[in-house]
């Protein structure tokens, strides 16, 4: 039973980060239709991400105190209609607030669903990693549906892209309802471990390094391997790796434990987002996925961590990790673009590599906290 409403759980979670993928799916297809620059198509990925660095942490906190379930599934329609408006939209003013609308859609979610995901795991690393896979193939999956999509029918058939939100949000309710929405409603139980503030400080800062190579890599891949059919194949290529290094990220953990798998994860990291700048040709697929194994296994590590760093705020540590998840990335994202339309995108891109080490470097103090999971009441 735990299996089959993590399961469910997952498929909802990947309704949602869906749309996460989708617009750097887009991008190519905006580019080409309404001409923007990079730093026009990096603005877009600043939409996505801009109201989730604001806001999701937000809802954490009104996830410590209030019963919010309800938000879960309307948090799901909000980011498929935001997608789904980019089409109809037209002007570049109002599609960047329907892409921001989606962001705002995808930061009310999270808080809430991974604490709910949580108590239906009972703590289990390997279980979270399900969670967090199935937000992975939502991103894997978007530049598979997206592409083809947008080059039959141009961005204005993008209304059509709201479909994986109405089934994940159906998915999720179903799933809320066999929990009996206790593990996302209501106030959790109060633990007895105190709250390490400054390591879950220092694990914001890694999070955030983190999130500036994968971001940064996502929203310029695509046009970097060519666009098209080569574009999209890098995308999927990264956003594939993620979900294999989602899965992986778990079962190393419950082995060799969550601190020592995150460092290791992003040493690794280095060389393959090194790879995808230097090697040629389709080398960039090569590491493309391979950038995105390492930069995913410590993901849901992520989340667990600041839970049990902060075990009498759950919902704002969950909030704060699947913000910076993608909100620190989405900020400094146009920067990048500026920096391509002055120099080059290799030379871009090549700055990345500096992340993943800072990311190594932050996570060297980092111990395994105490372990305190709140169950689901019954």
């Amino acid at each position: 039973m735990r299996r089959t409403r993590m399961g469910v759980l997952a498929a909802g979670h990947a309704g949602v980060d869906f749309y996460q993928g989708a617009v750097p799916a887009m991008i190519p297809f905006l580019v080409a239709e309404r001409h923007y620059g990079y730093v026009a198509a990096s603005g877009l990925v600043l939409a996505a991400t801009l109201l989730s660095s604001i806001v999701q942490p937000l809802f954490g906190l009104l996830a410590d105190r209030l019963r919010l379930a309800w938000l879960i599934p309307v948090s799901m329609l909000a980011a498929g209609a935001g997608i789904g408006l980019v089409g109809p939209a037209g002007s570049y003013p109002l599609t960047w607030l329907a892409v921001a609308l989606s962001g705002l859609g995808v930061a009310a979610y999270h808080p809430e669903s991974a604490r709910l995901a949580r108590a239906a795991s009972g703590g289990g690393h390997v279980a979270m990693s399900w969670f967090s896979l199935g937000g992975n193939l939502g991103f894997a999956l978007a530049p598979l549906l997206v592409t083809p999509l947008l080059a039959a029918g141009g961005v204005g058939a993008s209304p059509l892209l709201v479909v994986p939100a109405l089934l994940g949000c159906v998915l999720t309710v179903a799933a809320m309802r066999a929990v009996g929405g206790r593990g996302a409603g209501g106030r959790p139980r109060v633990v007895a471990v105190r709250d390490d503030w400054a390591a879950f400080t220092r694990l914001a800062l890694v999070m955030a390094a983190r999130s500036i190579a994968y971001i940064g890599l996502s929203a310029f891949v695509a046009l970097y391997a060519g666009g098209g059919a080569s574009g999209a194949a890098a995308l999927f290529a990264q956003f594939a790796g993620g979900a294999v290094g989602t899965v992986l990220g778990g079962a190393l953990a419950a082995r060799w434990g969550r601190v020592r798998t995150l460092r290791l994860a992003y040493a690794l990291a280095v060389p393959a987002v090194a790879g995808v700048v230097l090697v040629p040709g389709p080398g960039v697929h090569v590491f493309a996925a391979a950038a995105g194994l390492a930069l995913y296994v410590p993901f849901s590590l992520h989340v667990t961590l600041g839970q049990d760093y902060l075990p009498g705020h759950a919902g704002t540590a969950s909030g704060v990790t699947l913000g910076l998840a993608v909100s620190a990335g989405g900020a400094v994202s146009p920067l990048i673009g500026a920096l391509a339309e002055a120099t080059s995108l290799r030379v871009a891109l090549a700055c990345l590599v500096a992340m993943p080490l800072l990311a190594w470097f932050l996570s060297r103090p980092l111990v395994e906290p105490a372990v305190s999971v709140p169950e689901p009441k019954t």
